[in-house]
């Protein structure tokens, strides 16, 4: 049995929090907003954001930080992107050193263009930072539907070590070393998702969405491996697995705020709607950033900044799509 805190107890924190005491872990669950820790006491099931799912009375539900990091055997960090850094600052100076801290969300900083792993890395450099990602929605793992993840990490030890921790009859998880593939790929597909999206919100069909997913992991490995990560995680959960379900699963935020957009809602209103961390929203401009950093062609990428941010009407970002110069699909392969 390990002692693990789970930081962050949104639909994805609760979820993790669950299994991870079915897999007969001491857990603590933290939140930084007491309404929602008060909340989760009271009521044993977070209402808004993964209702159906109860906590048993053995998980500890605090908002003291301290406490949270003063002997765990892991920390997750299951907060939204947005709030990495943040959250990071809060608890260095509690985090004791060779501290494993796996990270659960997904998504690139815009301003530095650092992943989450390396976010957290900088502002606690006495940890052990680590990654879990993967087709994995919150609302199916609180049911304990059979789910697949990977995780990754610098040493394969400690990968192994979090497979065990994590693995159950109904949560089956992988390792890789490649924590930089897996990264992209959990962060970039969300933009994808907003495109596939649109294209559901605009009426469009199963070969628009296709085609999206299709070309979508192409533009994601292509950055991803100029970056220096490896192609075949891109094949894997952590890429064209986890892009398949957020395209396409009717728990997506990002499909879902891509959906209302393409039924004429605003970037901010359909964030609203969505009532959660829109990621895909804020990873849009660090992908563009990279691809313009990198020198790689993802047009996909570059529509939906231009849907977000420059008021483009989606369905003209389609046509502009289809009408791009023609293309070989595999230049690598020769006649």
């Amino acid at each position: 049995m390990a002692k693990i805190s789970v930081l962050g107890a949104g639909s994805w924190g609760t979820a993790l929090s669950l299994l991870l005491y079915n897999n007969g872990h001491e857990v603590m669950l933290w939140s930084a907003l007491k309404d929602e820790v008060e909340m989760l006491r009271v009521k044993r099931e977070h209402e808004s954001k993964l209702p159906g799912v109860r906590l048993p009375e053995e998980i500890e539900i605090t908002a003291e930080l301290e406490k949270c990091l003063e002997a765990p055997d892991v920390a997750v960090l299951a907060v939204p992107s947005p709030f990495t850094r943040s959250t990071s600052k809060q608890m260095a100076s509690f985090v004791k050193e060779g501290q494993i801290i796996v990270n659960v969300a997904k998504g690139v900083e815009e301003h530095t263009l650092m992943t989450l792993s390396e976010i957290i890395s900088q502002e606690i450099p006495q940890a052990d930072v680590c990654v879990l990602s993967g087709p994995s929605h919150a609302e199916e793992v609180g049911k304990g539907l059979p789910t697949t993840c990977v995780v990754s990490a610098e040493s394969r030890k400690t990968a192994e070590y979090l497979q065990g921790i994590f693995m159950s009859p109904v949560f089956r998880v992988y390792t890789t070393p490649d924590i930089l593939g897996v990264e992209l790929g959990g962060a970039l597909k969300n933009v994808i998702a907003l495109a596939a999206g649109t294209a559901d919100g605009l009426g469009y069909g199963d070969n628009t969405k296709a085609a999206l997913i299709t070309r979508g992991i192409a533009e994601i490995a292509r950055l991803g491996t100029k970056m220096g990560a490896r192609m075949e995680t891109f094949y894997g959960l952590s890429g064209i697995g986890d892009l398949i379900v957020t395209c396409a699963s009717v728990h997506s935020r990002n499909r879902k705020a891509g959906y209302l957009m393409g039924k004429g809602y605003t970037m901010k209103e359909a964030m609203d709607e969505v009532k959660m961390v829109v990621e895909g929203v804020y990873s849009a401009k660090a992908a563009k950033s990279l691809a313009e950093k990198y020198q790689v062609e993802m047009p996909i990428i570059e529509e939906v900044n231009k849907v977000l941010f420059e008021n483009k009407q989606a369905s003209e970002a389609v046509r502009d799509l289809m009408l791009r110069d023609k293309k070989v699909e595999t230049p690598m392969l020769p006649w």
